[in-house]
């Protein structure tokens, strides 16, 4: 067979591989290998066989080549087959011996040394140490050994930061704690070329800064200009881009933004309804505006499409935890943890499931596989310390909100958490300062999500006797919501022990306009009847005043 032939052959697995004809691939593949026994043909023969899913054949190939413990292509390629059969201790041996550092530095590279064949050829590859390590994080989690795992995915990021896998691994896995995500994206080395790669990249970690920062990561990447050579007219941008634009919807969904998050997730599920990640928000938005048919009709769309993902099986969870058929949903949760260990939101879903008819041993316990499976995830933590505070033991829950602010030092709700158990440990001042933390931590401005922290703040200043700033924070609090009994008892108190009872009356009557049968209300109103009418006050004019208001 002449050379041009044998050259044309490869040329016809090429295509055979491009239009998914695998069968065609293997058998051109096989011919060309046999005449020419050359080590790239061997591996491109190889690579027909893995994409054509004869994993054992393939992994038999590449074993009996002499060649694959020398060329790193052959060793990841029989390492890719190991990981396809499940047989993940042997993966790690073909792989290798290397060690890596708590950094993400591989210390050890003596294996990494061996020669590299053939490269593809293309204008820029991904690291094969890159690809190595990232395979080794995949085998040490598949073996449950999540700190390693870690480490080999900070590995594969920081040799080739093109390796997004190896990041979303440790995006999505919570592997991370806000700061080791900071830190890991400023050691990244990226070309001149990749300045909007690492925008992207700083958009998808924890969002949590100030929206003045986040604002302007979006607007910097909606105006990239690639800079090719091509025309003015054609200048490139990601403004349009589902991944960006969920990115900035879990921005909204972080900020209490539900309904704006939610708008801009039914527009990119109108335009790419598979967009999982996308999905994962829209489902939250829905949750917690409360949109049981939205969730009904995705659950039943995401079964039909993704029977054997956890995701879909989350969403029939969300969607009778939305109904408050904690039961049921209680069974869909436990099934989507069952198809996903690792998938976080069905861990923390089963939880609070359990919390919701108070069942807090269950609760507790869910909380704390996902703390163990989970680390960079303050919400275990977070959730572990309400369910000590609704059983007061406010010292426990106290213990766990600060776990979960070490971990996340910039989510505003743990701040509120720690400012509520301080109020009910009678500690004022310290709780004040949680509070007033807390309304500095917001990412955007405040919305009705916010408004149990101002009148939870106002509460202890009122405590404190700092009788005039809690009155601003009450009405702070009534600008955010006119319908809540607490802030109006609260104002009211507040008027009636500064001895103002005429205001203190009218803000009793609105309290009990919200809710009649309030037996405080109703007492502290008799009682300023009373005390007005002592200052010799007309009752008649006062009766009129109550019925006014009544």
């Amino acid at each position: 067979m002449r050379e041009e032939q044998i050259e044309k052959l490869r040329g016809v697995v090429r295509d055979c591989v491009s239009k998914h004809l695998y069968s065609s691939a293997i058998f051109f593949a096989d011919k060309v290998a046999a005449v020419t026994s050359d080590p790239a043909d061997i591996y491109m023969q190889a690579q027909a066989l893995y994409l054509g899913r004869h994993y054992r054949r393939a992994f038999h190939l590449l074993n009996a080549s002499q060649i694959v413990l020398r060329d790193l292509r052959f060793r990841y390629l029989a390492a890719k087959c190991l990981e396809e059969l499940k047989e993940w201790d042997q993966c790690l041996l073909m792989l290798g011996d290397a060690k890596v550092d708590e950094h993400g530095n591989i210390t050890d590279t003596k294996d990494y040394s061996s020669m590299y064949l053939d490269k593809d050829g293309e204008d820029r590859e991904i690291n094969i140490i890159s690809a190595i390590c990232f395979l080794r994080g995949k085998a040490y989690e598949a073996l449950e050994n999540r700190s390693q795992a870690r480490l080999w995915y900070k590995a594969a990021i920081k040799a080739d930061p093109l390796c997004y896998e190896a990041l979303e691994c440790l995006i999505d896995g919570h592997m991370l704690t806000c700061e080791e995500e900071t830190n890991l994206l400023a050691a990244l080395q990226f070309g001149p070329e990749d300045g909007w790669l690492s925008s992207f990249y700083s958009c998808l970690i924890k969002k949590y800064d100030k929206d003045n920062v986040v604002e302007t990561k979006f607007r910097e990447l909606e105006q990239e200009v690639s800079n090719t050579k091509m025309s003015e007219k054609s200048l490139c941008t990601l403004k349009n881009n589902t991944d960006l634009l969920a990115c900035k919807a879990e921005y909204y969904h972080q900020c209490g933004e539900y309904q704006k998050c939610f708008e801009l997730t039914s527009i990119l599920l109108e335009k790419d309804p598979f967009h999982l990640k996308c999905t994962l928000v829209h489902l939250a938005a829905a949750m917690e505006l409360g949109h049981s048919n939205e969730l009904y009709l995705m659950a039943c769309n995401l079964v039909k499409d993704y029977p054997q993902k956890a995701l879909s099986w989350f969403a029939v969870g969300c969607y009778y935890y939305c109904i408050k058929k904690y039961d049921q949903s209680r069974r869909y949760f436990s099934k989507a943890t069952s198809l996903d260990g690792t998938f976080a939101p069905g861990w923390i879903g089963y939880g609070n499931a359990y919390a919701a008819q108070e069942e807090g041993d269950q609760a507790m316990s869910a909380y704390r596989t996902a703390a163990r499976l989970f680390p960079g995830c303050h919400l275990p933590t977070l959730y572990i310390g309400m369910e000590y505070m609704r059983t007061h033991s406010f010292k426990l829950a106290e213990q766990f909100f600060m776990q979960a602010q070490a971990v996340c030092p910039s989510d505003p709700l743990v701040y509120n958490e720690l400012g509520v158990v301080a109020y009910h440990m009678k500690e004022y001042k310290k709780a004040v300062w949680w509070f007033e933390k807390t309304l500095a931590q917001v990412p955007s401005s405040l919305s009705e999500m916010w408004e149990p922290t101002v009148v939870n703040l106002a509460h202890a200043l009122r405590k404190l006797r700092r009788y005039n700033e809690a009155i601003i924070y009450y009405e702070k609090a009534l600008a955010l919501s006119t319908r809540s009994l607490s802030t109006y008892a609260g104002l009211a108190y507040t008027y009636h022990l500064q001895d103002n009872f005429t205001s203190a009356i009218t803000h009793y009557h609105k309290a009990l306009w919200l809710k009649p049968d309030d037996q405080f209300c109703t007492e502290m109103l008799t009682l300023a009847l009373a005390d007005e009418c002592r200052l010799g006050i007309d009752p008649k004019v006062e009766t009129v005043k109550s019925q006014l208001f009544a």
